[in-house]
């Protein structure tokens, strides 16, 4: 077995490892593995609506440093992410939030950095996008920026229109993490990107794993005391280090 397919679990706590650098003027949590690497390649960490700040999306950025791909996360929000305790203030208002951040404030900084990556000798992206992060994976995959792209619990799709898009135009490999209960990405979505994308009919690859007992947003901010939670947050996560190191070669 190559250093290359060895696999770090997920870590539930801790100390974030990475720091925080700016690309193209956009402040990204950055992690570098420990050791020797494969310096041509990056995975873009596109993260739910809680942004840099969240402490699990920063550990989630340096596990997957220590499985050997640098690591960046970048503020797609602009310096304006959700608040932590968001889902439970009554004087939140959602709806001026989405309102602020439609994919014309994301998209611009997106480009800016895999422009600055691929002119820094970058020639391989994967993706990896939870939630809020899963239509900015798939923004990149067809404009063909990227290699490999990775949707976790994935909201604000277009079903069947943006599997059907996936399917027809673009040629990096996907892999979807599902989950029990998700009215973002519900069974009947995930059975619609099977009969899309599953049975050979998309030629650069398909998978999707799901996870019984697990809910939306679960292999971010899943509750680890329960065990089908804690298995699909460490599932979800070795099943995207392994796509990525299945296809580190294209």
């Amino acid at each position: 077995m190559s250093h290359a397919d060895c696999f770090n679990g997920v870590r539930h706590e801790g100390q974030p490892e990475g720091k925080i650098e700016q690309i193209s003027g956009v402040p990204c949590y950055v992690s570098v593995p420990s050791g020797d690497y494969a310096k041509e390649k990056v995975v873009l960490f596109l993260s739910d609506v809680f942004g840099i700040p969240l402490v699990n999306n920063k550990l989630l950025v340096d596990d997957f440093a220590r499985n050997g791909f640098r690591t960046i996360m970048p503020d797609l929000f602009q310096g304006d992410p959700y608040p932590e305790d968001a889902l439970n203030r009554e004087d939140f208002d959602r709806d001026a939030w989405r309102s602020r951040h439609g994919p014309e404030t994301w998209k611009p900084v997106l480009d800016a950095i895999v422009s600055t990556l691929q002119a820094s000798g970058i020639t391989w992206i994967g993706t990896t996008g939870y939630c809020f992060g899963a239509p900015p994976a798939l923004y990149l995959a067809l404009k063909g920026a990227t290699k490999v792209t990775v949707i976790t619990h994935p909201s604000r799709l277009r079903i069947p229109e943006d599997l059907e898009e996936y399917r027809d135009k673009v040629k990096a490999p996907l892999l979807i993490n599902s989950c029990e209960t998700d009215p973002a990405f519900p069974q009947e979505a995930q059975a619609k990107a099977d009969e899309i994308l599953g049975g050979g009919r998309f030629p650069p690859g398909y998978e999707r794993t799901y996870w019984e007992g697990c809910k939306h947003g679960f292999a971010v901010r899943g509750d680890i005391d329960d065990p089908k939670v804690k298995a699909g947050k460490e599932g979800a996560f070795e099943a995207t280090v392994k796509f990525f190191q299945k296809y580190r070669h294209l």
